[in-house]
């Protein structure tokens, strides 16, 4: 970007403010600020910067309104929207009100000001879009990690869309989830939205199912029956495991992709769909199509849009809020009071290794519904299953979790004074280790435990140490 292009920044947050003028600045850029939007509609009126960056929630006007002011007044200037409400209503908010790019907080400086150099580079390839219809605002998707706020993304900028989608995903982690929020929010929302498991549909059954059946067409066949094509027809069909389907179905879909209409099983007249597919696997289908298993043309027929949503294990800091989620949800088909994590008990959770990802977390919790005595969840009310994970292979960065889980343990057997064991055995080992990256260096150590170098010696006397290498008596 070039120093006369300028960028207005819209926050009531001053301190969020100050950092995007510097980095801003830093790039040449010119900076605006403002506290909130009703400054920048009325400024707007008689400037026009080249990219404008704003929260979405401020006093007053909020930074949709802004959005759509600006979508009025000036289509083509690109709106990046910034939330600290990382959630898939914000993100489809902020799309369909036209943004550029929506930004969750906290954000890396450095992504940010990339974003803004984006967003001037193809503002011309910027578009007026409607503000969003006023939707239920009940989450439907929970998610805060970055590897779901793509996903958000992708789902915010499709909505529009009636483009064909393909998502791919390990079991359990929530792909109709996803397919429902695309059609939740595409223009055929108010249409059908049908879903069709490929794995569980017996193989002589599945173009019955798919495409309909004439009366008479097969044993069994005493009326005529419309397939899951024409049920969804304006509206959305989902094929779930599409690499299951079998190759002669295969060929079927795709004549119907190509063309929009099929025959009934037994059928002579033609029957014309307009459908949107969304489709979805665990499986990777390049391998199948290398295989031979998967027929590459109806591949690339599918392959138009991908998504794909990411391990539990590769959001765990969404851990949390879906387990309340699933215990709220339980707690309420049980008509029971809902059940709550001790901290240490979400920490656990945490740093499972979850391989059967969401659906597994949602079983856990109605688990722990059923099954837990108090209404606080200890880290022993888990199912047993849950609590053969070794200690050592949790993460390093969660000690304070296995050392919750150990006091937690010790004091269930009736231990007490535990600080008098704790204690030096926690010093011990913040001392070897400072010892070790100093090669044995007291004084070194010292410093790296914010400590002098005598209260260090006083320490390995009295935890009864044996150190080898120098005391370093003579470096005062």
């Amino acid at each position: 970007m070039s120093r006369s292009e300028t960028v207005w920044i819209v926050d009531d947050d001053r301190s969020i403010r100050w950092v995007l003028e510097k980095a801003l600045q830093q790039e040449g850029m010119t900076t605006v600020s403002f506290e909130n939007a009703d400054s920048v509609i009325h400024r707007l009126g008689r400037q026009q910067p080249d990219v404008i960056i704003s929260d979405i929630r401020m006093p007053g006007s909020s930074g949709l309104d802004l959005l759509a002011q600006i979508r009025e007044l000036h289509p083509r200037l690109p709106v990046i929207i910034m939330t600290a409400h990382s959630d898939l209503d914000s993100a489809v908010a902020s799309y369909q009100g036209g943004a550029f790019e929506y930004l969750p907080k906290p954000f890396d400086v450095d992504e940010a000001v990339s974003l803004v150099k984006r967003a001037n580079q193809h503002a011309q390839e910027q578009q007026g879009l409607e503000a969003p219809a006023n939707q239920a605002r009940t989450p439907e998707i929970i998610g805060e990690a970055p590897a779901m706020q793509e996903v958000f993304r992708a789902i915010g900028r499709l909505s529009h869309s009636n483009i064909t989608v393909l998502i791919n995903g390990e079991s359990g982690t929530g792909k109709e989830l996803v397919a429902h929020a695309l059609h939740r929010h595409s223009p055929r929302a108010a249409e059908p939205f049908i879903a069709l498991n490929m794995a569980a549909i017996p193989k002589d059954l599945m173009e019955s199912e798919l495409f309909g059946h004439e009366k008479g067409a097969f044993t069994g066949a005493a009326a005529q029956r419309r397939g899951r094509f024409e049920q969804a027809d304006g509206g959305t069909l989902f094929l779930d495991e599409i690499g299951d389907m079998p190759a002669d179905t295969q060929t079927r879909l795709l004549r119907v992709l190509a063309d929009g209409e099929f025959y009934r099983v037994g059928g002579h007249t033609p029957v014309k769909v307009d459908v949107r597919i969304i489709a979805a696997t665990h499986q990777n289908l390049e391998n199948l199509v290398r295989e031979g298993k998967f027929r590459e043309d109806l591949f690339h027929r599918l392959n138009v849009i991908r998504i794909h949503i990411p391990r539990l294990a590769d959001r765990r800091e969404d851990i949390p809020a879906l387990a309340r989620h699933f215990l709220a949800r339980a707690a309420q088909e049980l008509a029971v009071e809902p059940k709550l994590l001790k901290p240490e008990t979400e920490e656990y959770l945490k740093n499972l290794g979850w391989p059967g990802n969401v659906r597994q977390l949602e079983n856990t919790c109605r688990w722990i519904t059923v099954m837990a005595s108090g209404r606080e969840v200890h880290i022993d009310d888990l199912p047993p299953e849950l609590l053969t994970q070794p200690q050592d292979s949790l993460p390093a960065a969660n000690w304070e979790q296995a050392l919750r889980h150990w006091a937690d343990q010790a004091l269930g057997r009736g231990q007490s004074s535990l600080l008098d064991s704790a204690v030096p055995a926690f010093e011990r080992i913040m001392i070897e280790t400072a010892l070790k990256h100093t090669a044995g260096r007291r004084r070194d150590a010292a410093v790296l435990l914010g400590w002098g170098r005598n209260t260090l010696t006083r320490k390995i006397k009295e935890l009864g140490m044996k150190v080898d290498g120098p005391d370093d008596e003579g470096d005062d």
